[in-house]
């Protein structure tokens, strides 16, 4: 690394959300154009900075900055270029020469020692000369803090905003708790703060770090769809995250629990271990719980009149002759749930009926003049019932209006409907719940009024949701609502093998593999680069005439991200010929991946504060709002070099502009796992399932993978490997309490 020292002669671009900085620094008699994170720096100031000079392939060399500190003018005409840039608010260039002329070399002394003979200059009263001490000292402050924290290897990026969270306080609570960062600061997690801790001197058996690691190892649990552990296997996973002993961690339990961080829940039947909760998952499925209690009324409550009943059958017969189908009876009893009941529960595999039966749901409360209001957890199931349905339907976020704030501990998104502003319907129907984790019910339930019916759809055969929880599986298996299992494959869906094959894996029968199907193909292949070559024919030539589709809408899923035929590998392939280098298509190395004009790539975290806007084509923006979600999929459509930014459009031609160091939340994909493909719906999927691990190769992944496709699925691969996936029924165990605390709850 070199070290250069220069005055900030002129800030030439600056991203306001993260702190990158291209600014002109004037060093002796060269001016070098540096490039870094500089959040609190201002043209004028004097820097101290280390790095490597890079080439910039549009703009050439450049210094890239790794570390710097400001440091005090320590001449004459640096002070005054200070004063003057504006740094210093309420100081001007023209004062600034009257300052230094008046105190030189002095001036920086006399501003931090004896603001007060400031005052002895035309023009500056004595309220003038200590707002510009206190502006002094407010820098200056900030300068010793960014050192301080320097000292401990922390970066720029990451000192900047311990320094907003904190203020003066930072000293302290580095040297008392560093492990407070983890719980205070969004971003920073528990293995950062350890690292700090470490460098500070913090015993590894101190109190604080091993409350900090249980709290960091049910946050772990929490992103492997956990609500609660079990307490030995909660104090064995930290265990081996901290290097220590179950006892001497197991008093800080009861310590966390004291202090609201964790619920201690006792056994209960059946159950040898005591259950440990981080407080924010237990009280939202308590919470949960009891709003589902309160919206649970039933048409028996209001004492129902036969004749009323008969009544409702009636104008439900009439509506399926209208609509010229037939429903069976389990569909008849489905509508008729619906419109007594409070909450109700419709679920079934593919080709059921479960589409018919929304519409003629939706038909019957249209008919009694009720507003209807259609969600689903993505955009692309939304756009999925818009289109199965003809009415509109929105995102779970959107319906709830996410405003795109962060809050609480689990720093969940914050929504302005909710129980103060709750939604204006008489009913709500929401599609695919097995996507649904319990924040998102928690948030959807707050803003339902009681006396709204609920009606959710989905498939518990389904994948369970990314985030923590099952929620579609512990309603149903709670046994205490209104609920309908469709099972009657119709005429229309039976005649695709896509049906009738989802329907054999999730009965663990046997495939038939003759290739004699319309729409399901197997393919038995070897060797992975055979596989490569025919993937790609597939992609470009064969099926987007097949299903009347263009190569981008068609999917390879996968259950791996990693190996040959995973992820990473995949994607690397089809994007060098699904969309290759060319002369007008700009690109960017995002840390391992190379990014490109025009590619295929999917968000993959839920980031509640981007901001997305809907341009028409004059480049007028005709709708704005806040959110893109794990597993939405977009096209990048420009990549700005010296802004620094890349430009994706989403569904519904929402564009999002990124900072380049905000590219680790977006990833190619051309090929996506199954589990990321939940709730979307492609013409064509393309799998290839070679081998792989037996927990993950199982029957409830196959099922999700080929229900993802309504025209086409083909299986490149081994056929043995595709029949020990039906036959194999392990799922990976939730540990989830909200069928329970429901049963706790309602009689």
């Amino acid at each position: 690394m070199e070290t250069i020292k220069g005055f900030i002669e002129h800030i030439i671009y600056r991203n306001t959300d993260n702190g990158y900085t291209v600014l002109n620094l004037l060093s002796g008699e060269d001016e070098i154009t540096c490039v870094g994170f500089f959040k609190t720096s201002d043209q004028g100031e004097t820097i101290e900075a280390e790095g490597n000079y890079i080439i910039h392939a549009v703009y050439g060399e450049q210094f890239k900055i790794e570390r710097y500190r400001i440091v005090p003018p320590d001449d004459v005409v640096s002070i005054e270029r200070y004063l003057g840039s504006g740094a210093v608010k309420g100081v001007g260039e023209a004062l600034a020469a009257r300052i230094v002329k008046r105190f030189g070399a002095d001036t920086y002394r006399i501003i931090e020692e004896e603001p007060e003979r400031l005052a002895e200059i035309k023009g500056i009263s004595e309220r003038k000369a200590r707002e510009i001490a206190a502006a002094v000292y407010e820098k200056r402050d900030a300068r010793e803090a960014m050192s301080f924290l320097q000292k401990y290897g922390i970066s720029n990026a990451l000192a900047f905003r311990i320094y907003e969270a904190y203020g003066a306080r930072v000293y302290g609570i580095l040297k008392e708790n560093p492990y407070q960062l983890a719980e205070d600061i969004h971003g920073i997690g528990f293995k950062i703060a350890d690292e700090i801790a470490a460098k500070i001197g913090i015993h590894t058996d101190s109190d604080f770090r091993i409350r900090s690691g249980i709290l960091y190892t049910l946050m772990l649990a929490g992103g492997e769809g956990h609500c609660y552990l079990p307490k030995n296997i909660l104090l064995k996973k930290a265990g081996e995250l901290l290097g220590l002993d179950a006892e001497v961690m197991e008093p800080q339990l009861g310590n966390l629990a004291m202090d609201k961080k964790l619920v201690i829940k006792m056994p209960g039947t059946g159950e040898e271990e005591n259950r440990v909760y981080a407080s924010t998952y237990y009280y939202a499925e308590l919470n949960c719980a009891k709003m589902l209690h309160d919206l649970n009324i039933s048409a028996e409550e209001e004492q129902l009149l036969p004749s009323e009943e008969e009544s409702i059958e009636t104008k439900i017969e009439r509506l399926a002759a209208e609509l010229e189908i037939e429903l069976d009876e389990l569909q008849k009893r489905s509508v008729v749930e619906s419109v007594k009941n409070g909450i109700f529960i419709l679920s079934g595999g593919p080709g059921t009926g479960k589409t018919t039966t929304i519409n003629v749901i939706i038909r019957y409360f249209l008919a009694e003049g009720m507003d209807i209001y259609l969600a689903a957890p993505t955009g692309r199931a939304a756009k999925r019932m818009t289109e199965a349905t003809g009415y509109e339907s929105r995102t779970l976020h959107r319906m709830l209006e996410l405003n795109g704030e962060l809050s609480g501990e689990a720093k969940a998104a914050r929504f302005e409907r909710n129980e103060s502003n709750p939604l204006e319907a008489d009913v709500i129907i929401v599609d695919e719940m097995s996507m649904v984790d319990i924040f998102l019910f928690q948030a959807l339930l707050k803003a339902v009024m009681v006396g709204t019916r609920l009606i959710m759809v989905g498939d518990v055969n389904q994948l369970p949701s990314v985030g923590p929880g099952q929620v579609l599986y512990d309603l149903m298996s709670s046994g205490k609502f209104p609920m309908v299992v469709l099972e009657k494959i119709f005429r229309q869906a039976g005649e695709s093998d896509i049906v009738w094959n989802a329907h054999r894996i999730h009965a663990g029968e046997k495939l038939v593999l003759d290739n004699k199907s319309r729409d399901f193909f197997f393919l038995e292949r070897s060797d992975t680069n055979v596989i490569y070559k025919h993937m790609i024919q597939l992609i470009t030539e064969k099926l987007p005439r097949y299903v009347d589709a263009q190569p981008f809408d068609i999917q390879v899923l996968t259950p791996m991200r990693k190996g040959k035929l995973g992820v990473e590998t995949l994607n690397g392939i089809l994007q060098r010929y699904l969309n290759p280098p060319a002369d007008d298509k700009k690109e960017y190395l995002a840390g391992d991946t190379l990014l490109r004009e025009h590619d295929k790539v999917m968000q993959i975290k839920n980031n509640y504060q981007l901001e997305w806007e809907v341009v028409s084509k004059y480049g007028i923006p005709i709708d704005k709002g806040t959110g893109i979600f794990n597993g939405d999929i977009g096209i990048i459509r420009q990549i700005n070099e010296h802004a620094q930014e890349v430009v994706v459009e989403y569904d519904e031609h929402r564009r999002v502009t990124y900072a380049y160091v905000q590219l680790d939340e977006i990833e190619l994909a051309y090929a996506v796992t199954i589990h990321k493909s939940q709730g979307s719906e492609y013409p064509a999927v393309v799998m290839p399932l070679l081998t792989g691990p037996k927990m993950l190769f199982n029957r409830n992944l196959l099922y999700t993978g080929v229900t993802r496709a309504r025209n086409c699925v083909t299986i490149l691969g081994s056929s043995r490997t595709l029949q020990e996936m039906v036959d194999n029924n392990y799922q990976n165990m939730r540990y989830t309490g909200l069928g329970d605390r429901i049963r706790e709850l309602i009689p």
